[in-house]
């Protein structure tokens, strides 16, 4: 009798295959377990403090895109208007306003530009735009502003140093290290300061400093710097004599140094010298008032007698 064999049953190689892979799997799922509960070992907080944290942390991306939403339909800002028009009738706004700081300027400039805040809630003054509105007055060099809760605005000012007096058509205005234009100053108020002139002298003060500077001697004693041709300064001293100085920091600063070790040795200052001329490498060309004159006549009297001499 002729026995049927069953074609797709599983081979004796198929089932030991199935059977690896099923202990395989129990056996990762095992390692896997055990590396999380390790870690929860070390972790410093329980699993039940942990779903709390991660909840958390939903609920905390919940509300901020709700936050987001509602800055897009303007509600903070109605509610920090709201917020600061109650934190007024509570007493917090601007009632009085405190300036420090404040030398050579007019104090009531500052004033001006802050009592605009006046009668306003704290809360709601742009500190920054009230600062922005200082530094536009030609005497602040910085400010900063502040509260003192609960009604006054405190202001300090960092006032621009007078530094010398630019002289311009047809009136004289004081300027600071920088060249900055202070405020306009009569001839009587400017004695005793350093005159600049010249087109474009403010805008070269600074170098002007410097050079003045390398001969610390000298600096007392000059009144005014002109700026000419808009490349080298010449001195006026208080005795109205006149230096000129080549153009260039450098051999400025060099002849100017020259001057005042010849100065200190001849005692040129106050002497019959008007000018004093270094714009040559190295020389020093000096004008007498009236000496062109003199020697025109001794030479005319020269010929003179000399024609005489040979009639």
């Amino acid at each position: 009798m002729a026995q049927t064999i069953k074609r797709g049953g599983k081979g004796v190689r198929r089932s030991a295959a199935a059977r690896g892979t099923v202990r395989k799997v129990d056996k990762a799922k095992a390692r896997t377990g055990s590396v999380v509960d390790a870690a929860m070992r070390w972790l410093p907080f329980t699993e039940d403090q942990l779903h709390r944290i991660f909840l958390a942390v939903i609920l905390g991306g919940a509300a901020a895109l709700a936050l987001f939403v509602a800055s897009l339909a303007g509600v903070p800002a109605m509610a920090h208007t709201q917020l600061a028009l109650l934190a007024a009738d509570a007493g917090f706004e601007v009632r009085r306003v405190e300036v420090r700081g404040v030398e050579h300027m007019n104090e009531l400039k500052v004033y001006e530009r802050v009592l605009g805040e006046r009668d306003q809630a704290m809360p709601l003054v742009d500190l920054d735009a009230v600062r922005a509105d200082l530094l536009k007055l030609s005497w602040v060099e910085d400010a900063r502003v502040s509260r003192q809760l609960p009604d006054t605005l405190v202001v300090d000012i960092v006032e621009r140093k007078p530094h010398a007096v630019l002289r311009k058509p047809g009136h004289l205005v004081l300027i600071d290290g920088t060249g900055a234009e202070l405020e306009p100053i009569s001839a009587a108020a400017a004695k005793g300061r350093l005159i600049v002139s010249g087109p474009g002298a403010a805008r070269q003060v600074p170098s002007l400093s410097r050079l003045l500077d390398a001969a610390p001697a000298l600096k007392p004693q000059v009144t005014e710097a002109e700026w000419i041709g808009n490349r080298r300064w010449n001195l006026t001293f208080k005795t109205d004599q006149v230096l000129a100085l080549p153009q260039g920091d450098k051999p400025a600063a060099t002849a100017l140094v020259s001057f005042a070790r010849l100065d200190g040795v001849n005692r040129l200052l106050g002497g019959k010298v008007a000018i004093f001329d270094m714009r040559a490498p190295e020389r020093i060309y000096m004008r007498i008032p009236g000496r062109t004159e003199e020697i025109a006549a001794a030479k005319a009297a020269a010929a003179k007698a000399s024609a005489e001499a040979s009639e």
